[in-house]
């Protein structure tokens, strides 16, 4: 079932993956307390990396759920549902795939949800010090979120060996 999409699913996971990890150098770095200009850029970054890493590690899932005729969750609830349902594995009739995320993973993909939550309603309020699980997460996810897809895709479509021609 080689699909072209892949590889557009494979550049969500790219872009995501770095994102976290700058997001995890941006806080390394800090500033967040410096006055003026300064310390704004320095949280606005923080906040805007790891929101951009959430968002574009939510394409990859809704491109993966698309080539497998698999709708994505709508609603109030939808980016927590999106985040529970590919943690899963699906057996109904007509359709059946393994969980698309690791546990682990799925604990760290929730951190950052959650974070990226925050950072949407209460970005006045960001307090660097009970932003760690969500940066330990995201330093987990930059390393972790290239292998788990990779496992899956070998799974659900596995690579064929050799060129082939259409006709």
């Amino acid at each position: 079932m080689t699909d072209a999409r892949w590889i557009e699913v494979e550049d969500d996971l790219e872009s995501a993956c770095n994102h976290f990890a700058n997001a995890a150098q941006l806080y390394d770095q800090g500033g967040f307390d410096a006055d003026g200009l300064a310390g704004y850029q320095a949280r606005m970054a923080l906040l805007h990396a790891m929101q951009s890493g959430h968002s574009s590690f939510e394409g990859a899932l809704k491109r993966i759920l698309e080539i497998l005729g698999e709708e994505a969750p709508t609603g109030e609830q939808s980016h927590a549902d999106l985040v529970k349902r590919v943690s899963r594995a699906v057996d109904t009739p007509g359709h059946v795939r393994p969980a698309v995320l690791t546990p682990e993973v799925a604990r760290d993909v929730d951190e950052s949800r959650r974070f990226r939550h925050r950072a949407t309603h209460d970005y006045d309020n960001f307090d660097p010090i009970r932003a760690v699980p969500s940066i330990e997460a995201a330093r987990r996810l930059a390393q972790s979120l290239k292998p788990c897809f990779a496992a899956f895709r070998e799974n659900v479509d596995p690579p064929t060996h050799g060129w082939q021609s259409g006709g």
